[in-house]
């Protein structure tokens, strides 16, 4: 027998009678795992912590969970989560109902502003609608749009038609619908009078008829039989006196969770194990169901590959050292240039009063140039001083002797030196931040150590010697060969998560295929924190041809790492230009191809020609540009498993190579959030472990990736 991946009709009935126990309890906190997975947190005076789990994909189950089986929070919440906690956050829990005997549960929240519902349906492919008091939909997890029905934002909630509920029907309605039927006994207790296979054939065992007796031949005996085991199995679930049972097999796997013994699986020879509670022998067997081993097959497999794990956390703590001695010298020279203009600050105050007058009385930049020019000539000290004058961004940069300082004149000699204090303290807060880093990497380094230990120990008991990579003495990363070993994380029953979250992931990004760092802004707000902020003299700016376009940065160096002269690939830049591209409006007016330039830190400027202004997010670009003519857009998404577990996306040609497996988009017709949810399916379907799935890939980390307006899978 397969084992229970949906709850039934029965059970429902049977469970909601113990929900309605918790009525009262208050919500805390609400949260969405994956794209199907609803917990809500609550508390009762006299119960404590409350957990309600309703999952509607696969499995599709509801139920109060034991903490210990909870999952841990996600670290961001999506917006149906955010909505949802917005609606029922510190809200009553008033009970629930199962709409007929379909398997569709209606939880009532009230709170003094508001009522909520929040309808859980658990057939097909499940969805979550929370509606208001009269069935508005405010939110749902899944827009459906059928002629029978809509569930959509806005919209007024549809229930399905009620089916045939054989926990309240009469005899003669009973007999009337079982002589309609044209098949045998046990697949008209299942179909028509909706029972499905496994009541259906416990109604026949237990009123003693061959469940293969055609319906034509079927007396009324049999019916009154049949009726009769009916009424003894609906009795106590109605009334609510409940025998659970958690069914195992041979192999001590779970199979099922029952509200009542049930004969076929005793007949089966499946061990029993009795609960108190319906709501305990489910949480058990979801519990079980998801998270149990495989034996057998785990016995082939050679391990999570930790010594790769050790090493990159030991890669990272290196670059941090490195990084934080860095920052303290930035730091250091940062707060000698602001010394410095107060230690020549008559010098500097009669540089910047000179260029402040020329530039009132209309005097273009280069005759400032000059003028200085021929001022050092004739020994003048302050015009000695003067290095270079930067007309883009109207500064100047001047000599004293221990540094050399770029002023903006228009601000003065304190607002000068200010600005250099506040940078100095910014790289120090950036060197204890890194310093925090280092120790939270340290201790994942040490617990990827102690889960390796444990392995090993795990695997002695399993097996009484260690096996796997470090059995025959490679370094975990290599098989016996010295070659690299291929895993078939597809096909792993438990794929280890490997997190490292980066501060720059709240940017759009990507890796170039030649392992360079592109940034884009989201907004106007980051596109003028990553010009700003970010952008050092080794990077290379991008930008489409396109309105609507965002600020595209190629890093040519980490974001951690001192600036310095580097050689970037031709591949390298074509792939930022496509980046740019893509996300840019030329996707969303459903374009295939656009036009990119490319240019140099110092040519982009925030200070607009006279009389003109520029918008929030926008930059003056001066000089030549590179162009890319006719870039054609294209995004992958997916997931990768080696070094560290996460969704990424970007150009195909950078992407694809990284990955375990990936979906290709161009334009179309499926809206962000729509076109996220689809790639989570596809995913859960490629991976075995689709918890995994869950955890590195939901639809919102996935849309993060998506490119702004419809888009479409090329397999669609």
């Amino acid at each position: 027998m397969e084992r229970k991946r949906a709850m039934t009709s029965v059970d429902l009935a049977a469970l909601v009678g113990e929900l309605r126990e918790y009525t009262g309890a208050v919500v805390d906190k609400a949260y969405l795992y994956g794209d199907d997975l609803v917990r809500l947190k609550m508390r009762d005076f006299d119960r404590g912590r409350i957990e309600l789990i309703v999952e509607v994909g696969d499995p599709k189950r509801a139920h109060v969970a034991s903490p210990e089986h909870v999952p841990d929070a996600p670290g961001r919440p999506p917006n149906f989560a955010k909505m949802l906690r917005n609606r029922i956050a510190g809200a009553n829990f008033a009970g629930v109902e199962q709409h007929g005997f379909d398997r569709i549960l209606t939880f009532r929240f009230e709170r003094e502003d508001a009522t909520t519902l929040v309808v859980a349906e658990l057939f097909g492919d499940g969805n979550v609608a929370v509606t208001t008091e009269d069935l508005e939909v405010i939110g749902c997890l899944d827009v459906v749009r059928l002629r029978s029905r809509t569930v959509a934002p806005g919209s007024q909630y549809g229930y399905p038609d009620q089916r045939f509920s054989p926990l309240d029907c009469e005899y003669d309605a009973f007999a009337a619908r079982m002589r309609e039927s044209d098949t045998d006994l046990v697949r008209t207790l299942a179909t028509q009078l909706n029972l499905g296979g496994l009541y259906a054939e416990e109604l026949c065992r237990r009123a003693g008829v061959e469940k293969e007796l055609d319906i034509a031949d079927a007396t009324e005996d049999h019916f009154e039989a049949l009726f009769g085991a009916l009424e003894r199995l609906r009795e106590p679930v109605l009334e609510g006196r409940t025998d659970p049972r958690l069914y195992e097999d041979d192999d001590g796997l779970v199979v099922d969770a029952t509200p009542v013994p049930i004969e076929e699986h005793e007949a089966a020879g499946y061990a029993a194990t009795a609960f108190e509670r319906f709501n305990g022998a489910l949480d058990e067997y979801f519990h079980r169901l998801i998270n149990e081993a495989d034996e057998v097959a785990e016995a082939g497999d050679e391990g999570p590959d930790f010594e790769a794990e050790i090493a990159k956390y030991q890669r990272i703590i290196d670059q941090q050292e490195g990084a934080i001695e860095d920052f303290e010298a930035q730091a250091e020279a940062e707060q000698q240039k602001a010394e410095s203009l107060y230690a020549h600050y008559d010098l500097v105050d009669e540089i910047c009063s000179t260029i402040r007058e020329a530039r009132q009385d209309g005097v273009p930049w280069r005759e400032i140039e000059e003028t200085f020019a021929e001022g050092a000539e004739r020994g003048i000290p302050e015009a000695e001083a003067v290095v270079g004058i930067d007309e883009a961004e109207g500064t100047v940069t001047v000599d004293l002797g221990e540094v050399t300082v770029t002023v903006d004149p228009s601000l003065g000699v304190e607002r000068n030196a200010d600005e250099l204090y506040t940078e100095a303290k910014r790289i120090r807060e950036k060197k204890e931040g890194a310093l925090e880093a280092i120790e939270d990497t340290r201790e994942d380094l040490e617990a990827a150590k102690e889960r390796r230990e444990e392995w090993k120990r795990a695997r002695e008991g399993a097996d009484g010697e260690v096996a796997g990579p470090a059995a025959d003495g490679a370094d975990g990363a290599d098989g016996a060969d010295g070659e690299p070993v291929e895993r078939d994380y597809l096909s792993m029953r438990s794929v280890p998560v490997r997190s490292d979250e980066k501060w720059y992931e709240r940017f759009r990004w990507f890796r170039t295929s030649d392992g360079f760092l592109v940034l884009g802004g989201r907004n106007a707000d980051q596109n003028e924190e990553l010009v700003k902020k970010y952008m050092e003299p080794s990077d290379r700016f991008f930008h489409a041809q396109a309105h609507g376009a965002p600020v595209t940065l190629l890093k040519g160096t980490e974001p951690d790492e001192a600036a310095r002269d580097v050689e970037i690939p031709d591949r390298s830049r074509e792939e930022a230009a496509q980046f740019a591209v893509s996300y840019s409006s030329v996707w969303k007016d459903g374009a295939f191809e656009g036009d990119a330039y490319e240019v140099g830190p110092d040519q982009v400027s925030k200070t607009p020609e006279s009389g003109e202004y520029i918008e929030k997010g926008g930059f003056v670009i001066r000089g030549d540009r590179e162009y890319y003519r006719d870039v054609p857009v294209g995004v992958a998404i997916g997931i990768t498993c080696e070094p560290d577990t996460r969704v990424i996306g970007g150009p195909p040609t950078a992407v694809e190579p990284r990955v375990e497996t990936s979906v290709r988009l161009e334009p179309g017709r499926y809206a962000q959030n729509d076109v996220a949810k689809r790639l989570y399916r596809v995913f859960r379907e490629r991976f075995a472990d689709t918890s995994f799935v869950r955890k590195v890939a939901s639809p919102d980390r996935i849309q993060e990736f998506c490119p702004p307006g419809g888009s479409r899978m090329l397999d669609d």
